[in-house]
């Protein structure tokens, strides 16, 4: 399976009791194939998987792959900190028609190179689909390594990986070792440097409130070539990637993001807190100069 193109981890719009609001999570999934995207991630960090049952992961698999119905490519994330809930989440979403995984590492248990590795292979085991490998030491607590690379790299479905450590030299270090690897941007301030590097795909999260802009910065960079004006477009784009990366309201910034382009948000889920009014208002300011900014740009040609 070819990894191309903007790969959107949409969001999970809730009501204000909390529970998932699937007229609004409709609407989500419409509009990004709308705008273009190439793909839907559902059951991402982005998603708040973390906050949802395992009933409630898996009716979302199968609602989304009702609704995208073939017309983008539907991948389902299937973590979870359990691996047999994992695994039985894994089952589902090829149950349901998902086209490819998103695996990362099990969160807290800090599994050694050789103990991911046999993970994604009985992950890999219980699908037989296309996986995108997603290193977020971040949220996991475990990089994936050139040791667990080694491993991996090349074996079973084991087709891309989605690099969100941050780290400029990670992207450099798999294009060259391991181009069996498709290299798919993570990092949403990073992604003209993937871009460079060769990586054909943009897991974006920006694409959730601009997602034709996303897919045209795509179009510019991956397919064109034009370095010139994708470096306008990411100077237009930092102040809101800063802001996401680094506000330590990530998910909220995001649904306030959607909400201030007059698309579906909502509430999070707890341990989430809603925004205080000081950062809506600055979130809301960066949004809207982003849009003119991008809107000038691309309106050019």
């Amino acid at each position: 399976m070819k990894f191309e193109g903007i790969f959107t981890p949409i969001i999970t719009p809730f009501q204000s009791d909390g529970a998932i609001d699937y007229g609004a999570f409709g609407e989500v999934i419409e509009w990004q194939i709308e705008n273009g995207v190439h793909g839907v991630i559902v059951g991402g960090s982005t998603g708040e998987f973390y906050a949802l049952s395992k009933e409630e992961r898996i009716a979302q698999f199968r609602f989304a792959a009702e609704r995208i119905a073939g017309r983008a490519t539907f991948i389902a994330g299937v973590n979870d900190i359990r691996v047999d809930e994992c695994l039985e989440i894994t089952a589902a979403a090829r149950g349901a028609g998902a086209d490819a995984l998103l695996v990362a590492a099990p969160p807290y248990s800090l599994p050694t190179s050789a103990e991911l590795a046999a993970h994604i292979a009985a992950v890999d085991h219980t699908a037989r689909l296309p996986i995108m490998l997603y290193n977020y030491p971040g949220r996991t607590g475990v990089a994936m390594d050139e040791a667990f690379l080694d491993l991996v790299a090349g074996t079973g479905n084991v087709a891309a990986i989605k690099e969100s450590a941050g780290d400029a030299g990670r992207i450099q270090m798999l294009a060259s070792r391991y181009p069996q690897l498709q290299l798919t941007a993570g990092a949403e301030d990073l992604v003209l440097e993937f871009y460079a590097w060769g990586a054909k795909s943009w897991v974006c999260v920006t694409s959730n409130f601009f997602p034709r802009a996303c897919v045209q910065f795509h179009e510019i960079c991956a397919i064109g070539g034009d370095f010139e004006t994708g470096r306008r477009l990411m100077a237009a784009l930092l102040p809101l990637m800063n802001l996401l990366e680094k506000s330590g309201k990530f998910v909220q910034c995001v649904k306030r993001a959607c909400e201030r382009r007059g698309r579906p948000g909502g509430p999070v889920r707890p341990p989430m807190l809603p925004l205080d009014d000081t950062l809506a208002r600055e979130a809301d300011a960066v949004v809207d100069d982003t849009a003119a900014v991008l809107a000038a740009i691309l309106g050019e040609g």
